[in-house]
């Protein structure tokens, strides 16, 4: 399709054209809507400068209503792809992709982005992940053999890892054959590939509040709908959780059952029983990711995965316990679930790196020494730096961890954001909590990991101190202690405001939380009954 000339006025039934069969699929249909123009936009079909129909008149020639278009376009205004001005109308913004950009949503997580700058002098406690290889990694390579006569090419994985990956659930008391593991380049891609296959826009996605970031940017990717639900001490308030799958049908639930990121709760047996049990009678697919769940600190914290309860989906990798440059992760699930996904992995990259996977199954021949070393050290940096953080920050609260790789510190006031901002500009790099929740809550927690040598971690904290100065002393002073901030501190607005700190102990989403208008194409728009058995048969690999 031809794009239209820059600056010049699109006629509504033009643009109807153009749109095709935007309605087609699920969701809410100015999500559909938006959708579609924004693939308009930035294939160049409207170029910057273009000016879109009136709202009125495009909501009669598409006959949905005018707030469907208005949200519509806020929406691509909010992303900066089109610019609206009272009596100037809608125009694609002059910043809209050209035709040679590249057309994919980039993320702006702080999570990722640290990664992708120079390597300088801050110190990063914002990603989670050893930086020192264990030994063993490099006397695998050492070692290695390359096979003959195989083309290299294995979008399911390896026989032998998978075969490695399967054995690990049958010993955990989960029987698994090879043909339900599939193995990924790292956790992150077996999310990305879940979210591809089993989301559409405009689906809802069941999260816990706060959760991982990097999760949150593959459902945003996929423009599902965020359906958070708290997590408190004993992780994810399941019975909320199954009230929000009764009421809404998610495509999707996401946990972190052990250790859980950011917060480190640990799920109980029977709530986890619970969650996995209401999860396949509504015929919800639910994915565990089990990434952190071996890294408890202590024998006792060991427990029964939530897929030894049920049908679930577990997402494991190598990243946290040996090394993040060892891109092996995993997926376990119903074999016929595993096949979709092969196929979906194999348009990507053919299959991970085959010498890669060949060290995976050495090191799992003999992973016990290689996970008790690295808890010992994951041990260690934990008190270490929770000593810090009291001898230099006692007014922060730092609650121990019993396992995983972070801590979940909470500010005495303030907020996590513009503090993270003035930490960086002291020469370290923390995760706001704000970033980890989609409920708009954990605004005064920072998620700071232990993993680094612990004079790292000790210059850290003396950098964090040195930005909590500047960032305490920067405030307007005055009488009393308010808020909790320390003598001489005056509550300013922000601190003012209920405490956010942990979202609402109970959360549902509620009609009001809706978009305007709300669209099933033909099989979609069907009882709980119908939905609960197409769940079950999507999760199962069956097209319905």
């Amino acid at each position: 399709m031809e794009p239209i000339e820059a600056s010049a006025s699109l006629p509504a039934d033009d643009l109807v054209a153009r749109l095709g069969r935007w309605s087609a699929g699920r969701g809410p249909l100015y999500l559909l809507l938006a959708s579609r123009l924004r693939r308009l936009i930035d294939e160049g079909a409207l170029p910057p400068g273009a000016l879109l129909p009136p709202d009125r008149r495009l909501a009669a020639a598409l006959a949905v209503g005018r707030t469907t278009v208005v949200a519509a376009y806020d929406t691509l205004r909010q992303e900066g792809r089109v610019v609206r001005r009272q009596g100037s109308g809608t125009r694609v913004a002059a910043s809209a992709l050209p035709l040679d950009a590249p057309r994919v949503q980039e993320t702006s997580n702080p999570l990722f982005l640290h990664l992708l700058e120079a390597p300088d002098d801050v110190i990063l406690l914002s990603c989670a992940a050893p930086d020192r290889p264990p030994a063993e990694l490099a006397e695998a390579y050492r070692s290695l053999t390359l096979p003959v006569g195989d083309l290299g090419y294995h979008p399911a994985g390896i026989g032998a890892l998978r075969a490695a990956v399967a054995a690990r659930y049958a010993a955990r008391g989960v029987p698994t054959g090879p043909e339900q593991i599939l193995v990924t380049t790292g956790a992150q891609q077996a999310l990305a590939l879940l979210a591809r296959l089993l989301l559409a826009p405009g689906d809802g996605v069941l999260v816990e509040a706060p959760t991982y970031p990097g999760a949150l940017d593959l459902f945003r990717e996929a423009a599902a709908v965020p359906l958070p639900v708290a997590v408190g001490p004993d992780g994810v308030d399941v019975a909320e959780a199954v009230r929000v799958m009764e009421r809404h049908r998610p495509a999707l639930a996401y946990v972190i059952g052990r250790f859980q990121n950011p917060t480190g709760a640990v799920l109980p047996p029977l709530a986890g029983r619970r969650l996995v049990e209401a999860a396949n009678a509504l015929g919800v697919p639910l994915v565990d990711d089990e990434v952190l769940a071996d890294l408890g600190f202590d024998a006792d914290a060991d427990g029964p995965p939530l897929s030894s309860f049920g049908e679930v989906v577990g997402v494991g990798s190598l990243s946290k316990a040996v090394w993040g440059g060892l891109r092996i992760g995993w997926v376990r699930g119903p074999a016929p679930l595993v096949a979709r996904l092969a196929r979906l992995k194999a348009l990507h990259d053919l299959g991970s790196d085959v010498p890669s996977q060949l060290v995976a199954v050495r090191l799992l021949e003999a992973y016990a020494p290689v996970l008790s070393a690295r808890l010992r050290a994951a041990r260690a940096g934990h008190d270490h730096l929770r000593g810090e953080l009291a001898r230099l920050l006692p007014s922060w609260s730092c609650p121990p961890a019993a396992g995983g790789q972070t801590l979940w510190v909470r500010l005495p006031h303030g907020d996590g954001v513009s503090f993270a901002q003035l930490a960086l500009r002291h020469g370290v790099a923390v995760l706001p909590g704000a970033t980890t929740d989609a409920l708009g809550g954990s605004v005064r927690r920072l998620r700071l990991h232990f993993l680094a040598a612990p004079e790292v971690l000790t210059e850290a904290v003396r950098r964090l101190a040195a930005a909590w100065a500047e960032y305490d002393g920067g405030r307007e002073s005055g009488g009393g202690r308010e808020s909790g901030g320390e003598p001489g501190h005056r509550a300013s607005n922000r601190d003012r405001r209920p405490d956010r700190d942990q979202a609402p102990e109970r959360h549902s989403v509620s009609d009001s939380d809706q978009a305007p208008e709300h669209h099933h194409v033909s099989g979609y728009g069907r009882s709980p009954g119908s939905r609960i058995g197409a769940g079950r048969a999507f999760l199962r690999g069956i097209t319905v």
